[in-house]
């Protein structure tokens, strides 16, 4: 069984697609691909996994708060709620993580 849960390849297709779509619009995008890096690490600890992946699946889900369509504003709220996340955990994000993250964005897009 996955430690962060069963869905986590259905999570990982999205957020590749998502995140690859968005680079550039938003200002999160490295720290977001190090925290998906810091949920799949086995040494980290659960509660920190579960608020990775429930920032991540909000930003995901095309469906929030506010619509993400909306040019200009349909990102506020995936941002905020992903940096309220990342004050709380972003200390177990480690140099490994970052390094993934930069390796991720250096890759031809697919």
């Amino acid at each position: 069984m996955n430690t962060v849960g069963e869905n986590t390849g259905a999570l990982l297709q999205g957020f590749r697609a998502k995140i690859t779509a968005t680079m550039g619009l938003i200002p999160f995008a490295e720290e977001a691909v190090a925290a998906y890096y810091c949920a799949m690490d086995p040494d980290t600890p659960m509660y920190v996994k579960t608020a990775i992946v429930a920032a991540l699946i909000y930003f995901v889900v095309p469906t929030d708060a506010i619509p993400d369509v909306l040019l200009g504003f349909g990102y506020t709220d995936d941002a905020a709620v992903f940096w309220a996340m990342w004050q709380t955990v972003s200390h177990h994000v480690t140099e490994r993580h970052l390094e993934s993250a930069r390796r991720f964005f250096e890759q031809p897009a697919a």
